[in-house]
């Protein structure tokens, strides 16, 4: 389905805000070759010439093979002055694309062997994410994750963590890798811990497994947000249950493609969940790894999937809406997509001119 190029507002105009964007994953490639280099990483060719890399997640084989990729690309954020540069890169590619609030995902044990433990890496973090914020005018809020593959007392830790830092820029608390390695229900407490402290709920779900995944992160763990959660369009009334309980699903149709959880973007169910009443937050989840960032997701639900200016709108908000943005950063948010979809549709230079102008 494609949308009349001649008719429609630029995306990387339109305010959003970003729910789904992984730590490492938001680094832009060039500076993963150059870190590469300075440190003396090798890099495969997977993340050099043929980037970006082929891959497939949908059996244990290809997830392994991906998670070696984003581990390597870890790899590479030896020093403080890395997170900071990959922080201020992240909040300036959000800038150029229209985001004006992002919410990065974080898991501190991949990292603090390196930075002297978790708190120090948490600390570095945040600090980073004020002088991002500070140079770019993007806010930034920090989800803290727990691994599914790890053991729920060490979720625990992290919530525990997570919970210090609420009202310090750390917004949420999330659970990710692959749902087929860790049950949701394991990880109530730790999400009982972060909820105690006020921070929203954000586990993935309903990617490489289907609705009963969803269902346990909503039971269970009590989910403001879904990671993914494009399988609940397998049960109707799973998803009429979202759609009551107003949960946002953080979808990633690039990520969707690319990890094969469906043959092509258009396969995607964007329109179906969208016309279900469910609130929707377009992510890029890693672009290092796929290849593309924020606003491609926008484009694809345009050429994809047929969605007006209107429409698009409409997915702007819900991002908003469906995060931990502060008050007056949602109201300069939504007062721009109102402007922005009330602003004149941009002349096409490729029209012919009138004989007589």
């Amino acid at each position: 389905m494609q949308a009349d190029s001649l008719s429609v507002r630029p995306i990387h105009t339109l305010p959003k805000a970003h729910l789904h964007l992984h730590f490492t994953g938001s680094m832009r490639h060039s500076t993963l070759v150059e870190l590469a280099r300075r440190h003396g990483v090798h890099l495969p060719d997977a993340l050099v010439e043929d980037w970006p890399p082929k891959l497939r997640a949908t059996d244990e084989r290809g997830w392994f093979r991906f998670q070696r990729l984003y581990d390597i690309a870890r790899s590479v954020l030896r020093e403080p002055d890395d997170v900071r540069r990959l922080l201020l890169e992240a909040a300036e590619d959000e800038a150029a694309e229209g985001s004006g609030w992002l919410e990065i995902q974080v898991d501190p044990s991949g990292y603090a062997h390196r930075f002297g433990g978790l708190t120090p890496t948490v600390e570095l973090v945040l600090d980073a994410a004020r002088q991002a914020e500070a140079a770019t005018g993007v806010g930034i809020g920090v989800v803290i994750a727990a691994n599914r593959t790890r053991h729920p007392l060490d979720a625990r830790t992290l919530a525990r963590l997570a919970a210090q830092y609420a009202g310090r820029g750390v917004v949420g608390f999330g659970l990710s890798n692959d749902e087929r390695r860790g049950r949701a229900y394991e990880f109530e407490g730790a999400f009982r811990i972060a909820r105690r402290a006020g921070l929203l709920s954000t586990p993935h779900g309903g990617e490489l497994l289907g609705p009963a995944s969803v269902r346990e992160c909503l039971e269970f763990l009590h989910a403001d947000r879904l990671g993914h959660g494009v399988r609940a369009i397998e049960d109707p009334a799973l998803l009429e249950r979202i759609v009551e309980r107003g949960v946002t699903l953080e979808v990633c149709p690039t990520s969707n493609v690319a990890l094969g959880v469906a043959p092509s973007a258009a396969a995607v169910p964007v329109r179906a969940l969208f016309e279900a009443g469910a609130r929707l937050a377009l992510g890029a989840d890693d672009p290092l790894l796929f290849g593309s960032r924020l606003a491609r997701q926008y484009e694809l639900a345009r050429t994809e999937h047929g969605f007006t200016d209107a429409e698009l709108a409409e997915l702007a908000r819900a991002s908003v809406h469906g995060s931990a943005a502060p008050s007056e950063v949602r109201r300069r948010l939504l007062a721009g997509i109102d402007a922005w979809l009330a602003s004149p549709v941009p002349c096409d230079d490729r029209m012919p001119q009138s004989a007589f102008s």
